[in-house]
């Protein structure tokens, strides 16, 4: 989308055009489940954040400050990704992220930092995503996708930096497994 086109809808948004409403759901609303879905696993729950995340969006939609093509996009996903955070806060019975020292399942092989997944279709790799345990799947979503550092983790989620390192490299440990079954 251009830049000029952006704005436009953006004057639509803010007047409350429910047309602009509707053509912003149909241009990001795959995208954005997509986001919801790499950190939810159940589908109902996705599909009930993003909800959550337009609502958010509409309402908040005068505090957004155009800051060129795509800054929109970008600021719809850090809505998403922290209202999927929201969402896993409060939906998690046990601590969401567990201390290091009493996680089930450790693989102790190292995975291969520059492992080949050309192999691999995409759908298969978001499922094995989708399967991580929540706590490792949530920060292996910020450092892969959203580029946070353990620092910007640990501070987001309430942790240790070198909590948010162990589960990430527990997280990669699975994927690798994984990815090693399915290539047989």
């Amino acid at each position: 989308m251009s830049a000029n086109s952006e704005q436009k809808l953006l004057t639509g948004l803010r007047n409350r055009d429910r047309t602009a409403m509707k053509e912003l759901y149909g241009l990001y609303s795959g995208y954005l489940n997509g986001i919801c879905s790499r950190y939810i696993a159940d589908r109902d729950a996705a599909k009930d954040v993003l909800q959550d995340s337009f609502v958010n969006i509409f309402s908040s939609i005068d505090n957004f400050r155009f800051r060129g093509e795509g800054s929109l996009k970008a600021w719809m996903r850090k809505i998403v990704v922290n209202q999927a955070l929201k969402y896993l806060r409060k939906s998690s019975k046990n601590d969401l992220f567990m201390d290091t020292g009493s996680l089930p399942d450790i693989p102790e092989e190292t995975p291969d930092e520059d492992m080949d997944m050309s192999d691999i279709p995409a759908s298969a790799i978001q499922e094995m995503i989708r399967r991580l345990p929540d706590g490792y799947r949530t920060i292996f979503n910020l450092y892969v996708f959203e580029d946070k550092s353990h620092k910007e983790i640990a501070s987001m989620l309430g942790i240790k930096e070198n909590s948010s390192a162990s589960q990430l490299h527990r997280a990669k440990a699975m994927l690798a497994r994984w990815i090693k079954e399915y290539r047989r």
